[in-house]
């Protein structure tokens, strides 16, 4: 292949199965899946050295990192995203954010189907619904009830890093990934007043 053909590094650790794959133009050249639960933040670079070790690929050779932004786990998305940025500050290259509803989209659409309905189930009997066409900007995000729900799209790792090689060779402006939450964080403020503390000055 070309020299200038983009090598994009794709992770994404918003839910308990956590992947990562490492993209050469269309070209899967290796990716890797694991159960992380409470050790991704543990295991992720070490898996993604793996992956670039495998492919003979050194980190200054990655043209940008793309990572999936959610809807999923909280803790889990704060992670991959956080990693997404620094190590795109630290290599100098874009960082691409791509959703759960665009990647599932890419999967579908890339079937030659002229456009798709995302679903996805959430919590307190809620479903996220995203609508695509080819060739046009996605619907907003909806939440209908759940007996309105009845589609669905799978995706693999591979299509958040080709969703980002399209991003890139289309020239779309990108900003830096952030979560995307669907409801609000669990975690509520403590109700506890917090300590004084005491000026010993």
């Amino acid at each position: 292949m070309p020299s200038d053909t983009p090598i994009i590094l794709a992770f994404d650790t918003s839910a308990a199965l956590s992947a990562a794959v490492l993209l050469r133009g269309d070209m899967v050249l290796a990716q890797r899946q694991e159960t992380l639960g409470r050790n991704q933040v543990q295991r992720l670079f070490p898996m993604l050295e793996e992956i670039l070790a495998e492919s003979a690929i050194q980190w200054p050779d990655l043209t940008a990192i793309a990572v999936c932004v959610g809807p999923g786990n909280f803790t889990g998305t704060r992670i991959g995203v956080s990693a997404a940025r620094g190590l795109a500050m630290s290599l100098k290259i874009p960082a691409i954010g791509v959703s759960v509803f665009e990647a599932a989209a890419l999967a579908g659409l890339a079937d030659d189907m002229p456009d798709i309905t995302v679903g996805m189930q959430l919590p307190r009997d809620r479903f996220g619904v995203q609508r695509f066409a080819a060739g046009q900007p996605p619907l907003p995000l909806t939440a209908p009830s759940l007996s309105d729900r009845g589609f669905s799209s799978p995706f693999e790792i591979a299509h958040i890093a080709e969703f980002a090689r399209q991003s890139l060779a289309n020239g779309h402006p990108t900003q830096p990934p952030a979560p995307l939450y669907l409801r609000p964080a669990d975690a509520a403020p403590a109700k506890d007043q917090p300590p004084v503390i005491l000026d010993d000055s």
